[in-house]
């Protein structure tokens, strides 16, 4: 298969793969807020609680359920993808880069 054919397959199914990765994290981050919000499908660790009204984690849970849904329906993907990083990036130096560089250890 020649260099030309590859990026012309590619660059012909380009759209379809960058909505199915649109789709993934929003059902992701969607997840994540239903979790903080909702107590759906399982609360927050250790005790299967919501997060506190107005607390930081709420205000996350809210970001993570909304910006979600925006990313799901195709709304204002560009922005929200810009806020949720941004949310992404705090919850990572206040919350896991204290505890080590490698999220998936803080995890054990």
């Amino acid at each position: 298969m020649s260099a030309t054919s590859l990026t012309t397959k590619w660059s012909a199914i380009g759209p379809q793969v960058l909505s199915l990765l649109r789709i993934i994290a929003a059902a992701m981050f969607i997840l994540a807020g239903t979790i903080k919000l909702f107590a759906f499908p399982m609360g927050m660790p250790p005790d299967g609680s919501t997060a506190p009204l107005f607390s930081q984690m709420w205000f996350g849970g809210i970001l993570e359920t909304l910006g979600g849904t925006l990313l799901l329906l195709g709304l204002f993907t560009q922005p929200v993808a810009f806020i949720l990083a941004g949310e992404m990036a705090v919850a990572y130096f206040q919350f896991l880069a204290p505890i080590n560089f490698w999220p998936i250890i803080t995890m054990e």
